[in-house]
């Protein structure tokens, strides 16, 4: 579809129409980048001086979004939710809390993996000299340094969606900069949203430029994108099923060293029942659990510090030695197998990296690079020189070395702080897995599930409590199949490094679409991260016999899930716009559709955001009458975290104005909750619409001024305007090419009296307003009904096996055991009209 902006000719002539995605930026003035957002998503009600932009000579021509659509109308100011988040304060307490919360919620996992990283390196070949201590210790630390530190801190952490990370959050934001969904309800007028923030011209912008044009118009290419992307949630979902089972077995182990009479089957027993009493208390709330375990993880890296000081001193400091990165190679050099097969235990001190993103949702960036830098890296670094130390005094003390290490006197307070540290890193991984999918829901990847917020005051703190029990099943299953950290440690690395090379590549992309960093930069950064995290991924690969095959059948059919979902999606929703009615159909019915015209509102929910669903004309003939009032209401999900109060509703009037009926299109970020209920939701709607109506009739009286003008008339012609100054769309309607906001209608003015919605010729715009305000009112006084229309797909008799197979099985089972439409929108049954129709695709 061509995307439209116009410009008006000087003396009302006809208006031009131009295809091109292009705005003049201010090239020297501070705060463009500002002003070119604010230009973009401000209200078209507004003077814009376009004419006088044109002339400057200081400026670039930036391309950003297309200005005009069909169904583009103002975006109305109503009463919505807050964007809630933290926020930074001054206040030396708060900045304690925020820190505790901090630790307690995203450094559990990255935290605990000196629990068990030296025991998963030595475990295929035990240490036979000192220099294998030092060049797998010094792996560890430049590894800790690499992933966490430069790429995750210091780099991803920076590409989150607006406070939000994971995955998904990157591409929400690939997806918003380029059309890159695959799912074709994208509007021009989403681009509009302030959320979006588009760049301020730079040297690299053409290079950008080519490549979103390059991602839009290869179909390849978005499947691709999106194949990387449900690869990566599944391996995340992998993870936290590894997680727990890793971090809490790691921790109960330490009871064989304090207690000889424990052994294997009893450390798998306890370790079951610490995950379960850890997934039950997964409901409360992530401020409340976070603050309160807060303090027993800062007691941990405290632990971690200060055992490998005692170390670093009762066994002396030769550890220090293994910064220098040379002991890498000579590692690699004396025992080439055994040091690339030590890789993939290695990778487990960077375990959690991809926690720290992803759960970036309830925290700041700066607060989880200063918690990372100045506390957690450095008891991490400590930690590990001093098991190192303790290992270089005893080389056949090579497994549970850090239980070894611990001090006799203080085994057991360390063992307790241990194991609750371990709890508090598999809920880390949790909380983020319910954050990543609701995104994917929001974004139709994902059926739809039971949602619960667990904060009344920070929106992003979820639960969902279908997910939180099958991740225990499978963990359980899990602990219970393996039994042992050495076997699950290889399947956990898999998992962490197939995250880490998905993050890679869609942080590049960000880079060159986005960011515009130069290329040399880019290829750097690109190159060195995804190399090692190869080299990484083919050493765990090479273990995968051990069990880790089992995790990837599982990723798989995550995976399967997912694009299934994702595929019927995008099937459903491209046969609806196929069948949707045409305007000539409901104008060839008159305003009374057909059928008879009750008193109230019928409010038809749909996915569409262009067009009248065919489902409405599945009511006409089912049902003996229609509501005096219809909205279309569709509640789209867009690719921004949060939609500001103000720009949520866009509102369009179908048909003419005696049909009394209009196209509500009800945005949300994938970030935003939808906590009102049904008559809270429908004040809203309501008093939008009343706004549309002023505000729609405040254009037509300027437009009716300035046609007069022109024309050198003081008597308002009562023939429909001529072509010079409005435009038919493909619909049949008409809309203005001088005031772009009224579409699809014709003036009130010059409205064919009707029986239905009688219109005198000596009434002015305002008495027509207030007529048809009091019609709003007077519908809504009868009653508001909800029209859910049910449309299912099924496969054609001449498509494809596999195609039948998937859509009239897997997608049909899973629509059917999601959670529906009307649980969502918390309407009373008694208020709801349903009607079935099936499409075949």
């Amino acid at each position: 579809m061509s995307e439209r902006s116009t410009t008006s000719k000087s003396n009302g002539g006809l208006a031009k129409m131009e295809s091109m995605e292009m705005r003049w930026a201010l090239k020297d003035e501070e705060g463009s980048s500002d002003e070119l957002d604010e230009s973009i998503g401000r209200s078209s009600f507004e003077e814009e001086d376009d004419d006088d932009d044109d002339d400057s000579e200081h400026q670039r021509l930036v391309r950003t979004g297309p200005r005009v659509d069909s169904f583009d109308v103002e975006a109305l100011e109503v009463h919505g939710f807050e964007m809630n988040g933290y926020e930074e304060e001054s206040s030396c307490c708060r900045s304690i809390v925020l820190a505790l919360q901090t630790l307690g919620v995203v450094f559990g996992d990255v935290g605990t993996s000196p629990l068990y990283t030296f025991d998963i390196m030595f475990n295929k070949y035990p240490v036979t000299k000192k220099e294998d201590v030092l060049g797998a210790l010094s792996l560890v630390l430049y590894t800790l340094i690499l992933i966490p530190l430069l790429k995750y801190v210091l780099i991803v952490l920076w590409g989150n969606d607006d406070g939000e990370g994971g995955i998904f959050a990157l591409y929400s934001v690939i997806c918003r900069y380029a059309k890159a969904s695959l799912l074709p309800n994208q509007l021009p007028s989403d681009q509009r949203i302030s959320s979006f923030r588009l760049k301020v011209p730079s040297p690299e912008l053409e290079r950008s430029l080519k490549i979103k044009e390059t991602l839009e118009t290869s179909s390849i290419l978005k499947k691709l994108l999106l194949i990387l992307v449900l690869l990566g949630i599944s391996m995340i979902i992998v993870d936290g099923v590894a997680t727990p089972a890793m971090s809490v077995m790691s921790a109960v182990n330490g009871f064989k060293v304090g207690l000889s009479s424990v052994n294997e089957g009893e450390v798998v027993m306890i370790t079951v029942a610490f995950l379960v009493v850890l997934f039950s208390i997964q409901r409360f709330g992530t401020s409340k659990v976070g603050l309160a375990l807060g303090p027993a993880l800062f007691i941990w890296f405290c632990c971690l510090a200060g055992i490998g000081i005692y170390n670093l001193i009762n066994y002396g400091y030769e550890a220090l030695r293994a910064f220098n990165p040379v002991y890498i190679y000579r590692f690699f050099k004396s025992n080439p197998s055994q040091a690339w097969l030590s890789l993939g235990g290695c990778l487990s001190c960077a375990t959690g990296s991809e926690a720290m993103f992803a759960d970036l949702c309830y925290f700041s960036v700066k607060s989880v690079q200063f918690t990372f830098i100045l506390l957690v890296l450095p008891c991490l670094i400590l930690g590990y020189l001093g098991q190192a130390a303790f290992l270089l005094e005893n080389l056949t003390a090579y497994e549970q070395v850090f239980f070894l290490s611990i001090p006799s006197r203080v085994f057991w307070p360390v063992m307790c702080v241990a194991t609750i540290a371990s709890l508090i890193a598999s809920r880390a991984m949790t909380t983020a897995i319910f954050s990543i999918i609701k995104q994917a829901t929001a974004l139709q990847c994902f059926p739809r599930l039971k949602i619960i917020h667990t904060s009344r005051k920070f929106m992003g703190q979820i639960y969902i409590p279908v997910v939180n029990w099958l991740l225990l099943v499978s963990c359980l299953a899990f602990v219970l199949t393996f039994g042992s950290i050495n076997e699950i440690g290889n399947a956990y690395g898999i998992a962490e490094v197939g995250v880490m090379i998905m993050t890679t590549i869609l942080v590049t992309v960000i880079m060159l679409l986005i960011w515009q960093i130069n290329i040399v930069l880019v290829l750097s950064f690109f190159t060195l991260v995804l190399g090692i995290e190869l080299l990484f991924f083919s050493s765990l690969l090479a273990n995968v016999v051990d069990g880790s095959w089992v995790l990837l059948v599982f990723a798989f059919i995550v995976f399967l899930v997912m694009y299934i979902w994702n595929y019927g999606s995008k099937l459903k929703y491209e046969t609806e716009v196929k069948q949707k009615l045409s305007m000539d159909f409901l104008l060839k019915l008159g305003c009374n559709l057909g059928t008879v015209r009750a008193p109230g509102i019928g409010l038809l929910y749909n996915e569409l955001v262009r067009g009248v669903p065919a489902i409405f004309g599945h009511f006409l003939t089912t049902l003996p009458a229609v509501h005096s009032m219809v909205i279309f209401v569709c509640i789209k999900y867009v690719p921004v975290p949060v939609v500001p109060q103000s720009e949520r509703f866009l509102f369009r009037r179908v048909g003419p104005k005696n049909y009394h009926m209009f196209r509500c299109i009800a945005r949300y970020g994938y970030k935003d909750v939808r906590k009102e209920n049904h008559q809270a939701f429908e004040q809203l709607l309501i008093d939008s619409l009343e706004k549309f109506i002023r505000r729609e009739a405040q254009e037509l009286l300027l437009e009716s001024d300035h046609y007069d003008s022109d024309t050198d008339s003081d008597v308002i012609n009562p023939s429909p305007p001529s072509c010079s100054c409005y435009l038919v769309d493909p619909n049949g309607g008409l809309y203005s090419l001088s005031i772009p906001l009224i579409q699809g209608e014709k003036p009130p003015l010059f409205e064919p009296s009707t029986s239905f919605d009688e219109v005198r010729e000596d009434e002015d715009v305002d008495s027509l307003v207030e007529r048809e305000l009091s019609f709003v009112h007077k519908a809504k006084e009868s009653g508001v009904v909800y029209l859910l229309g049910h449309g299912d797909i099924r496969a054609r008799k001449d498509s494809w096996f596999v195609k039948k197979l998937v859509i009239n099985y897997f997608y049909a089972f899973f629509r059917k055991n999601c959670r529906r439409g009307i649980e969502t929108l918390n309407v009373p049954h008694t208020k709801v009209m349903q009607v079935a129709m099936t499409y075949m695709v």
